[in-house]
């Protein structure tokens, strides 16, 4: 019985399902847009999410700069910035248009700056799967998985 269980296995152990769940988190905060199995995108979605509501939570503390919050505002934006750094990894590169250059980004300080920004008066719903069709080489069900702008509905 299943009772209680829940996410999805991938035909792996804990350890591996943790560290492909983290990068590619890490690869869509990055991106902002990546393409996966429709079954990773579901679960890509509950953990992201959850990432990002860390930050959106502290409100205006989250992107606030340092020198202009209180003692009191400082411990909770570095508790919860420690948090999420546990979980992603600290920095990821992004080449750049034409793929000329790479550039390095915190990936941390992404999601609280950005992120955090960005979704601030929206109570969830920040990603958007979109259903793609099916991979050639073993016909598995192939998503788009994006962060959502600021002005629109989540479908």
């Amino acid at each position: 019985m299943r009772h209680g269980n829940s996410g999805r296995q991938f035909g792996r152990n804990s350890s591996h399902r943790r560290a492909m769940l983290r990068a590619l988190t890490a690869n869509l905060i990055a991106h902002e847009r990546i393409e996966t199995t429709d079954a990773k995108a579901k679960e890509l979605r509950r953990v992201a999410e959850r990432v990002i509501t860390k930050a959106r939570r502290l409100g205006e503390i989250a992107y606030t700069p340092h020198d202009k919050l209180s003692l009191a505002d400082r411990a909770r934006r570095q508790a919860a910035q420690q948090q999420v750094a546990r979980f992603l990894q600290r920095f990821a590169s992004v080449t750049g248009e034409g793929g000329a250059s790479v550039k390095k980004i915190d990936l941390v300080e992404k999601v609280f700056v950005d992120l955090a920004k960005r979704y601030a008066g929206r109570p969830g719903g920040y990603t958007r799967i979109i259903k793609v069709g099916n991979r050639r080489g073993d016909n598995a069900p192939i998503s788009i998985i994006e962060l959502v702008s600021e002005g629109e509905k989540a479908e």
